[in-house]
């Protein structure tokens, strides 16, 4: 028998759903049109700053461009071959800076010399080689305070070890040690951060090759740290060219009459020789001394140029 639909039980229909309610909308980005006034100030300070810094560098420019202008314009006159080729004289028209370029020349490769050598050698035992310690802590306090110490000090200091106590006299290899010690923090310095750049990867590829350590960083680290060492040199022999203060305390000679040919020679340089005559009362020799001045600065260019060209070739050739 089957059932009818009297027969089913009746069942409550559920109730409707109501109507879920809308999930608030996110926040939307704030309006451009609305600035907060803390941060109006803080873009006004930092326009006032920007604004601030580019009058300085243009200030800086500006002196640097008129102190140039000023140079060429007194010494040019006088640049000729007469000048580069004749010895100093208390005439004007026949005085020349022909043994102040040489002795520059010759004070810079000493000076080169000793502060690759021994820069470079002693960045490398302080950053690859020297345990941490006390003593390592101590050598890098004392480097970080020598790069501090005015020129003067490292003249007294040529004059009491080289002049005197090791004998040298007023000689290029006194002038040469005195201005390679000067300059020898800064190459130390410079030259250990370049090291430090080297990725650690590199040295540990190396030593799972088999190489030693010193096979490790003749090979790959000295290489590849090689463009930031020839900057350190560059910035170094950039201050020594310049210096006057140490060669004048050692006694360098402010009138030499020769070519100097061996180490023992007496000498003299470019700033020394601009030194003596911008001293002088005659206006005649303040131009020699702005003429001596663009010799310099030839020679500086001429320097630096040699030194960013080789930097250049040595980082084409350096490949991750």
């Amino acid at each position: 028998m089957t059932a009818t639909a009297r027969d089913l039980p009746e069942w409550d229909e559920p109730p409707p759903e109501a109507p879920a309610e809308p999930a608030p909308a996110p926040p939307g980005p704030p309006s451009l049109h609305r600035t907060d006034p803390d941060l109006a100030r803080r873009r006004r300070l930092e326009r006032a700053f920007h604004r601030l810094c580019q009058a300085m560098v243009g200030l800086v420019l500006l002196a640097l461009a008129v102190l140039l202008l000023t140079i060429l314009v007194q010494g040019l006159p006088h640049l000729d071959r007469q000048f580069l080729t004749s010895f100093p004289s208390r005439f004007v028209a026949k005085a020349g800076v022909k043994a102040a370029l040489f002795g520059t020349l010759w004070l810079m490769m000493l000076t080169a010399a000793l502060a690759i050598l021994l820069g470079v050698a002693a960045a490398v035992y302080l950053e690859e080689y020297a345990r941490p310690g006390r003593l390592n802590a101590a050598i890098e306090v004392n480097i970080a305070n020598l790069a501090g110490v005015p020129s003067i000090v490292y003249g007294m200091l040529g004059l009491a070890l080289f002049v005197r106590g090791l004998g040298c006299g007023r000689s290029l290899v006194a002038g040469g040690l005195t201005l390679g010690i000067l300059v020898l923090p800064m190459v130390i310095i410079a030259s250990r951060e370049a090291l430090r750049a080297v990725p650690s990867s590199l040295r540990q590829a190396a030593y799972a090759l088999g190489a030693t350590r010193w096979q490790a960083v003749r090979c790959h680290v000295l290489p590849t740290a090689l463009p930031g060492i020839a900057t350190s040199v560059i910035l170094a022999l950039s201050r020594a060219i310049g210096e006057t203060a140490p060669l004048v305390m050692m006694g360098a000679l402010t009138y030499v009459a020769f070519v100097p040919h061996r180490l023992t020679d007496a000498f003299t340089a470019l700033p020394i020789q601009v030194f003596n005559w911008a001293s002088r009362p005659q206006r005649e020799f303040h131009a020699l001394a702005a003429s001596g001045i663009i010799v310099l600065l030839v020679v500086l260019l001429s320097m630096n140029g040699l030194a960013i060209g080789l930097r250049n070739r040595a980082e084409r050739r350096v490949r991750w």
